[in-house]
């Protein structure tokens, strides 16, 4: 992964992100210096907090559908509303809703 060659043989996904890292590692005395750049790498490695995010934002929309459903609204139709890619930021219309 580190050497920066890929199956494909571009540049992979993290290796900015390995080069910043040991840029820093190869220049410091102390290595906790490199903690953010080391974090950055892992996590573009891991994509563990991008994966949480989507979490929060899926339990969300359950969430949010859950309560509309307690309103009177089927489930079916909340959630053939909108996938998880509607979380709410474009209110539609009362006119394209009933459509």
């Amino acid at each position: 992964m580190a050497s920066g060659f890929s199956y494909t043989a571009g540049t992979p996904r993290c290796f900015p992100f390995w080069q910043e890292f040991s840029k820093c590692y190869a220049s410091t005395d102390n290595p906790g210096q490199c903690r953010a750049q080391a974090d950055d790498y892992l996590e573009c490695l891991h994509r563990t907090q991008e994966i949480a995010r989507a979490r929060a934002i899926k339990a969300e929309f359950v969430k949010k559908a859950e309560h509309q459903a307690h309103e009177g609204r089927k489930a079916a139709d909340i959630l053939a509303d909108g996938v998880i890619v509607g979380v709410g930021l474009i209110q539609r219309g009362k006119e394209e809703s009933k459509s």
